[in-house]
């Protein structure tokens, strides 16, 4: 029997790479003689390039950057033949600030700019830019400042790009960005929300991101603002585009500036690492995440993987945390879960005992129906 493990994280208890040792490990108790596969998944969100690259083994280009908070650390994205992949998380996000440094109105994406413009700068003509995790909400103007945009006060001082500055710009300068023009950048994600209102970056993102109710309203009026103020400059509004919303409103504004595209996370990531070759000969998929509902199927990771063993005919089973009530699924897929009712403070110390005593059922199952 061959087994692909194309998992998820379980947010703050399991990673894909964890998923893959448990089921390896279940697999070949239950099993004398089973090829296990392991492919670590990641949508565009946060350890996205990490995952993928166990797959890839690309190019690991090291570089010195600047954090939220405009402080120089140590990062790296991907190379791989003319595609350079980014992962804002590593300049931008919200795992590289402790809990009480937390502030969208401070925060920058211009360490996430200093990876692009990298990038550029080596020769890669496609970037793709995972755009989960974010600490930001500053439209993006971070990220363009650190490419040669230039934002400007009242007073015409410059403005450096963060959160709070989004309200008091007055002047826009982007005529560096016009040498960009033939640079693609593609915007995974898995995140539609649009750019402002209620469904967008400040309401729905802002208060995980550590802004107070009083902060929330004054980057709206901020992003508002800004949004007003780019239609002016291009006459185009994108601000309504799905996914414009994402990382604080970095897409809204490559997309804006540079005529960025969005692309769907998990569909891009498993055409990078050719997900189908592995498909073709095996007899399973085991897939999962923390929290299985009707989003999970619309965009997500596990409706990549559902969508192409369908293509194949490959049974696919699903492991998760906790599943929505009433969900509907193809005939060939298979849910098991791992907590459902359970208390929250007791599946974070016993998340890795759960899946394993979950997979170990999965594999017995297999067993018997063989």
């Amino acid at each position: 029997m061959r087994c692909i493990f194309a998992s998820d994280s379980f947010k703050g208890t399991l990673s894909s790479f964890d998923t893959i040792r448990l089921l390896k490990k279940a697999a070949q108790e239950i099993f004398l003689d089973i090829d296990c596969i392991g492919i670590p998944l990641g949508d565009g969100g946060e350890g996205t390039i990490d995952a993928i690259n166990e797959v890839l083994k690309a190019e690991i280009i090291d570089l010195k950057t600047y954090d939220p908070l405009f402080r120089v650390i140590d990062t790296y994205y991907l190379g791989y033949g003319d595609i350079a992949i980014i992962e804002m998380a590593k300049a931008s996000g919200i795992t590289l600030l402790d809990q009480k440094e937390l502030s969208p109105s401070k925060t920058s994406t211009y360490g996430t700019g200093i990876l692009i413009k990298d990038a550029i700068d080596k020769g890669y003509k496609k970037i793709y830019l995972c755009l989960g995790g974010s600490a930001t909400n500053d439209g993006g103007i971070g990220a363009l400042r650190a490419l040669g945009a230039k934002f400007y006060d009242q007073d015409d001082h410059e403005l450096i790009g963060k959160g709070e500055d989004l309200i008091a710009i007055k002047r826009i300068d982007d005529k560096a960005l016009k040498d960009l023009a033939d640079i693609k950048i593609k915007l995974l994600s898995d995140v539609d929300n649009v750019l402002c209102g209620e469904n967008g970056a400040t309401y729905i993102f802002g208060r995980q991101k550590g802004a107070s109710l009083k902060e929330l309203e004054s980057l709206e009026k901020g992003m508002v603002h800004y949004r007003d103020l780019i239609y002016q400059t291009f006459d185009a509004d994108n601000s309504k585009e799905k996914g414009t919303g994402a990382a604080g409103g970095l897409g809204f504004g490559l997309v804006s500036f540079l005529k960025a595209s969005f692309v769907s996370g998990i569909e891009t990531i498993l055409d990078i690492i050719d997900f189908d070759h592995y498909l073709k000969d095996a007899d399973i998929v085991i897939t999962g995440e923390g929290s299985l509902d009707h989003q999970s199927l619309n965009g997500k990771a596990i409706s990549g993987i559902i969508k192409r063993a369908a293509k194949y005919e490959v049974p696919v089973i699903i492991i998760c945390g906790k599943k929505e009530k009433d969900l509907k699924l193809p005939l060939n897929v298979k849910i098991y879960t791992t907590s459902d009712g359970l208390d929250y403070d007791y599946i974070k110390i016993h998340a890795q005992e759960l899946y394993y005593k979950t997979a170990l059922k999965v594999f017995e199952d297999l067993k018997t129906s063989s």
